[in-house]
């Protein structure tokens, strides 16, 4: 009997450590919802022409993903986290504290944050300003000719200017730890401020809480399934799930310029901004497959013009950068934090 125990156990340790193996053979990923299709699409080319198990990945948001990613090193800690945005100082800092003092930096291409509604209305040509006074918590009373701020009391479009639809406003976004809600935050709502003589300059991106902004959660699919069935409401999320649901949906130009793939690469279209994954090369002995897989997320295949990624909606870099990129990845360019100022 005591035979049979010891024999068991050694069975069970064996298979203990197996098991472990296996894992570290498949690659742990999380971060931003926006780059979660196209990181999904390479993981599962990965796993159907590679020995290795297709990649686990969770979408956590890119400040989620960052979190997580910075918590430290071994088991337990993510490989690779994707971010539609780049990381920054305190996140950086926060890694190598923790003991993440390797980081390669891969930048896979472009995307522009959608504002859209329903197909089923006419098209819209909305300004930052407009889209500032909508949705910030706080808004310059009679347009700040008073100088006072006060709580936003809009609740009409038509209440911000009479071209505009007379429907409520009513907008489902991304969470605080999401990096699409990072760049509107950026790219809008602190644009729009700091040109307003209200606010002396500064920046303001507090976003309401009244209920005209519905915080959505991480899963952008779920936004734009919210959109049929609200057509009156509007919606914030990358432009590859505009470009993937052009039959239900219609984006807004943002000051004139709509949300199209040459006008997002060249920087014209306001709200674009670049999308990242981080490696943590710390990993890279317990889990081979790391590299492999991001060569391959890096490779003409997946991100060039004529690349798979491009068909979902990712707008490529030019040639001399993504080669650039994929140098980095390739050489497992360490990132300093003097490159994040």
């Amino acid at each position: 009997m005591n035979r049979i125990f010891t024999t068991t156990a050694i069975a069970a340790a064996v298979f203990s450590v197996a098991g472990i193996a296996q894992a570290r053979d498949q690659v742990r990923i999380v971060g931003s919802s926006t780059v979660y299709p196209f990181a999904s699409y390479v993981a599962e080319e990965f796993g159907a022409t590679t020995d290795y198990p297709t990649p686990v990945i969770e979408s956590t948001g890119s400040g989620g993903g960052l979190r997580l990613f910075c918590n430290g090193v071994g088991e337990g800690t993510p490989d690779i986290t994707n971010a539609s945005r780049r990381m920054k100082t305190s996140e950086f800092e926060r890694c190598q504290e923790n003991g993440v003092t390797d980081i390669t930096e891969a930048k896979i291409g472009y995307d522009g944050i959608a504002f859209a509604q329903s197909s089923s209305n006419e098209s819209l040509n909305l300004t930052r300003e407009q889209l500032f006074k909508a949705l910030a918590a706080k808004v310059p009373q009679n347009d700040g000719k008073n100088g006072e701020i006060v709580d936003n009391p809009y609740k009409k479009w038509s209440d911000i200017d009479s071209s505009l639809p007379d429907r409520e406003i009513m907008v489902y976004g991304p969470p605080t730890t999401s990096g699409t809600r990072d760049a509107f935050e950026e790219l809008v709502m602190e644009a729009a401020s700091e040109d307003m003589d209200a606010y002396g300059g500064e920046a303001y991106t507090d976003i309401r809480s009244d209920g005209a902004y519905v915080d959505a959660g991480e899963n952008d699919n779920l936004i734009v399934q919210r959109l049929s069935e609200n057509t009156e409401a509007f919606g914030i999320f990358g432009y590859s799930f505009l470009e993937a649901n052009t039959d239900t949906l219609n984006g807004a130009s943002i000051d004139g310029v709509a949300p199209e793939p040459e006008a997002i690469s060249s920087g014209e279209y306001p709200v674009s901004r670049s999308l990242f994954f981080y490696l943590k090369n710390q990993h890279a002995d317990e889990v081979p497959a790391m590299y492999e897989y991001a060569n391959l997320f890096m490779s003409e295949q997946m991100i060039s013009p004529m690349g798979y990624l491009q068909g979902l909606g990712l707008i490529p870099l030019p040639e001399e950068e993504r080669q650039a990129e994929r140098d980095a990845v390739e050489g497992k360019e360490k990132l300093e934090l003097s490159a994040l100022k």
